[in-house]
């Protein structure tokens, strides 16, 4: 159980284990400082006892089935001491976690096999029904694999009342909280132990987890402190190992110090396992409930509009990412429809990415899907940079893994909606999870996500005849950058354009001028984004255009028009005849030839060849069926 930021590591087998911290504090009583005082830790400052007071039980826990826990397990045998391992059975047998070969080995040396649910997910933000299946099914799963599993920890010790009883219902006799029990990092005033038997046996209380800044002197203090008030420490490690940059990693040299100062500690001091101190019988086992499927053709996404929220969070999403940048994800006020959205704002990037994106579960909130079907997705989404779906798919128990990419699409001032659609989604997975990113500084407001299966949902229908079929056609909206949104500049040869904005308008307040200087060769113009998304003109395949603009220039200009194919790659398609040169505003149009077979989206703009300065505005482009009149 990690307390740290959850975090997706693309090409990974599972999702990485951490995620928002959890800490409790209480404050002290003068009973308690009274008690710190005699235990010689009040402010942080230890006089160890030199003989255990009271008897103290010690129980070394390990979550998150990091295939380096085999150092600490070999540790613990060499000093004849056992341990509690809690398992993700959805990380088994993927690469960097134990396998169920590693488990037996455990197993057959004393040690505790435990539940920690299928994917690691956070039980409090989760549909009764989702945390269900992930707390009862995990324990099904290393059932079926042949262990004793009574004991539970909660992932990111993210828990409320009702996950209480969900744990209780799912067969435990126990669950372990963290960050409840005093120790220099915090929870000052708290208890120095927890008690046997414990208040709440499904809330049992244990310090905070052990990571790269605890000592030696950390690791005694904690159970010098327990045989002082008497009562039970479990500590909580996740990597054993050296190097990387992990902050829950602990060095062997450190483990083995530790190990071989709790093997001598006095009689009344010993080394337990969970299941050893609670006791109790395997209750019977039991499955959580079976997945609906949701109705044909239906928005396969749960909480779309992220409406509806959990203990502060979007119910049935997560954040995710890799790489070094600090992260920054909330809701905001209002959203694109309904009262919010969610918002991603990253800061000192290096590498990696970060993004929102639907629970990595067992089903109540990923979208379930087919092998070999294409899924057609989309989101609203406002962003200072480029942003791309980033795609994961679950296999198996529950693992999930990196998938692929969608192209990148603009960034843009207002919402716009970004859309792609995927490859057919290979043999062996279940589910999709995706979400827009960020992979560099930045801020990302998305909202109304959807996902459709292609082969079950009818293309939409076209636009209503004579509609504007360009974004942004009278260059009014600003974009992120110097162009106006859902627009960019495009060129080649050898020339020197420069593109700017101006108030001379055709109408409105913005027009774009090109000024184009030095020139040997090629060309220069503004196009509606060559983007996979809706800033490019739709258009149908066989079907004809008739594009426009009003236009100022120095110097003859023409429409280059460009086409995106079947595979999303554009390509030039053609050119119109010669507009002369004005000096008052004018109206270009072309018709062009029938769209090729497998394009489905055109592009187009005035260009000058020539050194000389070019306004534009009021672009417009109509299917020649039910275009208006010039």
């Amino acid at each position: 159980m990690s307390t740290q930021r959850n975090r997706i590591s693309p090409p990974i087998s599972a999702p990485g284990t951490s995620g928002r911290r959890r800490w409790f504090a209480w404050m002290a009583t003068a009973l308690a400082i009274v008690v710190m005082a005699s235990a010689g830790i009040a402010d942080g400052i230890t006089a160890a006892p030199a003989q255990a007071a009271n008897p103290a039980v010690i129980t070394l826990t390990f979550d998150d089935a990091n295939a380096d826990q085999l150092t600490a397990a070999s540790i613990m045998k060499t000093n004849g001491l056992h341990g509690t391992f809690y398992i993700p059975s959805g990380y088994v047998n993927q690469p960097g976690y134990l396998s169920v070969a590693n488990l037996q080995g455990l197993a057959a040396d004393g040690n505790e096999i435990a539940g920690h649910t299928v994917t690691h997910p956070d039980l409090a933000t989760l549909p009764a029904d989702e945390a269900t299946r992930q707390v009862c099914n995990d324990r099904v799963n290393l059932s079926n694999w042949g262990f004793r599993i009574t004991s539970f920890a909660y992932p990111f010790a993210s828990l409320t009342p009702a996950t209480e009883t969900i744990v209780n219902n799912c067969g435990y006799n126990s669950a372990r909280s963290l960050g409840d029990i005093q120790t220099r990092f915090g929870c000052r005033g708290c208890a120095l132990a927890e008690s046997i038997p414990p208040a709440d046996p499904f809330q049992m209380q244990a310090p905070d987890e052990v990571d790269n800044t605890w000592t030696l002197a950390d690791l005694q203090r904690t159970v010098t402190q327990a045989e002082t008030a008497g009562g039970w420490m479990q500590l909580t490690f996740h990597h054993i190992g050296t190097g990387g940059t992990d902050p829950l990693i602990v060095s062997p040299t450190l483990f083995t110090q530790f190990a071989t100062w709790l093997k001598a500690r006095p009689a009344t001091t010993t080394v337990k396992t969970i299941d050893q101190v609670i006791g109790g019988p395997v209750k019977a086992l039991v499955s959580g409930p079976v997945v609906a499927p949701k109705p044909v053709g239906s928005n396969l996404i749960t909480n779309p509009g992220v409406e509806t929220l959990t203990n502060g969070v979007p119910q049935c999403w997560q954040n995710g990412g890799y790489g070094t940048n600090t992260p920054t994800f909330t809701t905001v006020s209002p959203g694109r429809t309904g009262s919010r959205a969610v918002q991603l704002r990253v800061a000192g990037y290096v590498s990696g990415d970060a993004k929102w994106l639907p629970a990595l579960d067992l089903g109540g909130c990923s979208p379930n899907a087919t092998v070999g079907h294409s899924y057609a997705l989309g989101a609203w989404y406002k962003s200072t940079a480029p942003t791309q779906f980033e795609l994961y798919y679950r296999t198996g128990l529950g693992s999930w893994t990196y998938w692929t990419a969608s192209p990148f699409f603009a960034g843009s001032t207002s919402y716009l909606k970004a859309t792609w659609t995927t490859p057919p989604l290979p043999a062996g997975a279940s589910a999709i999870s995706f979400g827009l990113n960020l992979v560099s500084n930045g801020t990302l407001t998305t909202d109304d996500y959807e996902m459709f299966d292609s082969t079950a949902t009818p293309p939409p229908p076209p636009p209503p005849a004579g509609s504007n079929l360009v974004q942004n056609a009278s260059l009014e909206t600003a974009g992120t950058g110097s162009t106006p949104q859902c627009w960019q500049t495009s060129g080649f040869g050898t020339n020197t354009p420069v593109f700017s904005t101006v108030a001379t308008a055709h109408s409105g307040t913005k027009a774009e001028r090109l000024v184009m200087s030095g020139y040997s060769s090629g060309d220069a113009k503004l196009l509606p984004t060559l983007d996979s998304t809706s800033c490019a003109p739709a258009a149908i395949a066989g079907h004809t255009y008739s594009v426009r603009a009003w236009y100022t220039s120095t110097a003859v200009t023409q429409f280059a028009l460009y086409y995106r194919d079947a595979s999303g790659t554009w390509v030039y398609w053609t050119s119109s005849p010669w507009f002369a040169a004005a000096a008052a505003y004018t109206q270009a149009s072309f018709t062009t030839p029938a769209l090729p077979a497998g394009a489905t989206a055109v592009s187009f703009g005035l260009n000058l060849f020539n050194n000389g300065t070019l306004v534009t505005d009021d672009y417009a482009m109509y299917d020649s069926v039910g275009a208006p009149a010039l």
